[in-house]
């Protein structure tokens, strides 16, 4: 990168010095050969020195005065010539710098030198994003200096500008740059060790195949997070050996299906999204005849997920390029879109949903609806996070944010794998089993209850792991007694245990931990907090082990208060 800018620097350059040089050397060889008149009336030549050291402020215009003794005639005579001459040769130099300075390869390959050098001095893990929009600014601002570093490369300059405006903190390396070019994912640090993934999640599923399998070959150790919009897409993208595909429309799909058919592990899922752990009368999904307008990626998706639940429904097909086009608006509800509605059957219809590309058009598709049918449950989609305000003012029952769902989803796969692998193993069990976890939950942490990934190691468990280190038998079931008094149990559920590839969905109390295990458990802060301080504190997990007050003291005097050892 270095050579390519002394390149660029050399080629626009190297006509207006040799014009300077040329004009320079003239100057000065007319000075050296006119012959001059010294303080003592002698005949001298100037030296080439003496020339030079005229001549060059002369071409500044600085001015010192004739040097070394006053000129005769023939020499201001060419003095005069040489002043001319020269500021010809200043200009074209300066107008050549100026237009360098401006130049649109010089400014690249600089800012391509930049970027290099920033991602080489990341030490955290990172990501590189490819593309920034609404989704992946999300992202980034859920995962930048939290979990992992984030590395944009956007092939539109009018988005990197956006990104550098947004003033991310930690800064946010970032720059034009095309995704499938396998310089420029060099360049963003894909061989680089703390490089953890790519992320790639472009409409077009062409562009992710080509990513995906350029991403494999630079770098097979690298996660790779990518989009499809298609069952046959996803399911290429698996045969791939890609082991995270994100479909938003499959998983808009899946939550109408268990919305209908096990609502309260819909609920779980969506509580892992924020929503209160509990069904409340507008969450539940009503039975009968659903009418989807759009059939295109979303709208069957939506129908394959209600065809799994045996619901009624009529797939309207709507392009809605087409309807703006025709009726020169993007505002449903004529006359004749009044009719179509009763045709489809809409005062008989449980639910209508509309799922077109245009805000505006499922806006109005939905509100038509309402005015027919006051009583139909109503959802949208809703392309962007921009418009999510004015979906909510229309009191819609269920807004689907395609750009949320996918952003969340990613973040759940980077910095929350047990909760993306909870959703997964939820979804397998049977809605009694789903109504007596949200049960037990509720009694035990409450309806806002919080979840927290714990690995059990020497950084975030310091005094189990040395428990463990040792082969002594520890248990959840130990872990659950309160620091305060062991005979009371900690407000802690533990619902999944994972250990290399085993699963455990609510793991046995009783089960012995290992070093390395994973925990997803649900509590308050406070709860939690005091887990957290049991598990890094020797004193402490001594003390709800039931050793005795003299092992006690040992281990305190040896270790401290804090776990450190105090004899190392």
């Amino acid at each position: 990168m270095n050579e390519q800018i002394v390149w660029i620097v050399l080629k626009r350059l190297r006509t207006p010095f040799f014009v300077i040089i040329v004009t320079f050397a003239i100057s000065i060889l007319g000075l050296v050969l006119i012959p001059g008149v010294d303080d003592q009336g002698h005949v001298y030549h100037m030296t080439f020195f003496d020339a030079f050291y005229f001549v060059t402020y002369m071409a500044s215009t600085i001015g010192f005065g004739e040097a070394p003794y006053s000129f005769n005639y023939e020499q201001r005579m060419w003095v005069s010539f040489a002043i001319y001459f020269t500021v010809i040769g200043w200009f074209y130099g300066i107008g050549a710098i100026v237009a360098l300075i401006q130049d649109e390869g010089l400014r690249r390959a600089l800012n391509l030198n930049i970027f290099r050098k920033q991602v080489e001095n990341l030490h955290d893990p990172f990501y590189i994003i490819l593309g920034y929009n609404a989704v992946t600014k999300t992202i980034i601002n859920k995962i930048n200096g939290v979990d992992y570093r984030a590395v944009v490369l956007d092939k539109s300059s009018q988005k990197i500008e956006e990104l550098i405006l947004e003033n991310f903190y930690p800064h946010v390396p970032a720059s034009v740059g095309d995704a499938t070019n396998q310089q420029m994912l060099k360049m963003a640090g894909i061989h680089q060790k703390n490089c953890k993934g790519v992320i790639s999640l472009f409409e077009n599923d062409m562009v992710n195949a080509n990513i995906a399998t350029l991403c494999m070959l630079l770098n097979k150790k690298i996660d790779i997070i990518i989009k499809a919009t298609s069952p046959e897409q996803v399911s290429h993208f698996k045969n791939m050996g890609l082991e995270h595909v994100q479909n938003p429309f499959e998983i808009i799909s899946k939550r109408i299906y268990f919305g209908l058919t096990s609502p309260h592990i819909w609920l779980l899922e969506m509580w892992m999204y924020g929503h209160i752990l509990k069904l409340k009368k507008r969450d539940r999904f009503p039975k009968g005849k659903y009418i989807i307008f759009g059939s295109g990626r979303m709208g069957k998706a939506i129908a394959e997920g209600l065809e799994r639940a045996n619901i009624e429904y009529v797939l309207k097909s709507f392009n809605s390029k087409k309807y703006i086009e025709k009726k020169d608006t993007a505002i449903f509800g004529d006359e004749e879109d009044m009719q179509n509605l009763l045709a489809l059957g809409i005062k008989e219809s449980a639910c209508i949903i509309a799922a077109t590309k245009n805000d505006i058009l499922n806006l109005t598709i939905l509100n038509s609806a309402k005015q027919l049918n006051p009583d139909i449950f109503t959802m949208g989609r809703e392309n962007s996070l921009d418009d999510l305000n004015i979906f909510k003012a229309a009191k819609i029952n269920k807004i689907y944010v395609v750009e949320k769902i996918l952003a969340d989803a990613t973040y759940n796969f980077i910095s929350r794998p047990l909760v993306d692998t909870f959703i997964r193993e939820a979804r397998k069990q049977t809605e009694e089993w789903a109504e007596v976890i949200v049960n037990m939950l509720n009694n035990i942490t409450g309806m806002n209850p919080k979840y927290y990934e714990t690995q059990f190691n020497n950084e975030n468990a310091y005094a189990l792991s040395l428990e463990l280190e040792k082969g002594e038998c520890v248990t959840l079931a130990n872990l659950r007694r309160s620091r305060e008094n062991k005979d009371e149990m900690l407000q802690i559920v533990f619902l999944l245990l994972k250990r290399g590839d085993q699963v455990y969905l609510m793991p046995d109390s009783q089960m012995p931990l290992e070093l390395g295990d994973e925990l997803l458990s649900v509590a308050d802060e406070d709860v939690y907090e005091d887990f957290e301080y049991i598990i890094n504190n020797i004193y402490e997990l001594n003390y709800v082990l039931d050793r005795d007050e003299t092992n006690n003291l040992s281990y305190f005097k040896s270790w401290g208060k804090n776990g450190k050892n105090t004899n190392a």
